[in-house]
């Protein structure tokens, strides 16, 4: 938890309850809850924008594949119907003196 064990932890909650006066618990309950609801609703908007990135890249995906293999298709159509070129090759000049 937070890097911190079980010893380490009872005895800041040992402090704790030394150093805060009886009639202020409530509050320092009340403040402590709040930071947990509060963690907890970051927690869950973090996860779920996570999910919803995850979800918008798997259906990427799919498109970006049919996007590919439909140029692919149309690419190779066209070098069916032109006719191919020869290469040639092109002569240096000599100039002479």
């Amino acid at each position: 938890m937070f890097g911190i064990s079980w010893a380490e932890f009872l005895v800041i909650l040992l402090v704790g309850v030394l150093v805060i006066p009886a009639r202020h618990w409530p509050n320092v309950a009340r403040f402590l809850a709040r930071v947990v609801n509060f963690v907890r609703r970051v927690m869950w908007r973090i996860t779920d924008a996570s999910e919803n990135i995850k979800q918008q890249i798997d259906l990427e995906q799919p498109i970006d594949d049919l996007i590919k293999t439909t140029t692919d298709d149309v690419l190779d159509g066209f070098s069916d119907v032109l006719p191919k070129r020869k290469k040639t090759v092109k002569k240096k000049k000599v100039i002479k003196k």
